[in-house]
């Protein structure tokens, strides 16, 4: 249940994102966005916030842990957006700069997601006291 809550929270974060950046400042579908953005929820959760992020270190360096989960989250995000927005619009070249902008954005918006994640999803991998115990 944990991990549903948050992946729904992941979702509204990524989709309101893009749907500031790639709709409304770059004119992208809102459909387009949509997909976008729950391709990348599905992805960066999977691979960024659990795969990476729990494994980039030993449990108490979170801080360095969150630093390359981060990273990965950049530059999956960038080419995420770039590609399946490529696909999707038929725009090679004119995605570079919302995927940029959109993986930027998303970036500083991990940061804090992973911690997150680290306290309330997975609490018990660096021996915290769950927000519902």
């Amino acid at each position: 249940m944990r991990h549903l809550l948050a992946l729904a929270i992941k979702f509204v974060m990524v989709a309101a994102v893009l749907l500031i950046v790639l709709t409304l400042i770059f004119d992208v579908s809102f459909v387009d966005t949509l997909l976008i953005s729950l391709a990348l929820t599905a992805l960066s959760y999977a691979m960024g916030d659990i795969m990476i992020f729990l494994n980039a270190g030993r449990p108490e360096n979170q801080s360095g842990r969150n630093t390359i989960a981060t990273f990965v989250d950049f530059v999956m995000a960038f080419l995420t957006i770039w590609l399946i927005g490529w696909l999707l619009t038929g725009q090679n070249f004119e995605m570079v700069t919302p995927a940029l902008v959109g993986a930027l954005v998303l970036s500083a918006g991990e940061w804090f997601f992973h911690l997150y994640v680290d306290r309330s999803v997975v609490p018990e991998y660096n021996n915290y006291k769950s927000a519902r115990s």
